[in-house]
């Protein structure tokens, strides 16, 4: 049964190395992470920014920050974040 942290969305600067697909592979292998997504948003000289979204059962936001901040990445905002038992997606309304 999940519990805690089940999906986040970070917005995450990062240096070009590790390249995306390694620091994918990197992520996923955190305990309690069952899946990764990386997404390049804007790339310069020296870093690249990246949307990284994790789900899994009971993500450890400390550990995924320290894990990040290893490989010379920042998170810049936690973009979205879902606990609890199920994924409850957005729903449009309309005042959006």
């Amino acid at each position: 049964m999940a519990k805690g942290l089940i999906r986040i969305v970070l917005d995450i600067l990062k240096p070009h190395e590790p390249n995306i697909p390694y620091f994918a592979k990197y992520l996923s292998e955190i305990e309690g992470v069952d899946g990764v997504n990386v997404t390049l948003m804007e790339i310069d000289k020296e870093t690249e920014n990246v949307k990284v979204t994790m789900q899994g059962n009971d993500l450890n936001f400390e550990q995924i920050s320290e894990a990040i901040k290893q490989y010379g990445g920042s998170i810049h905002s936690v973009d979205e974040v879902v606990a609890g038992k199920k994924l409850v997606e957005e729903v449009t309304t309309p005042q959006d």
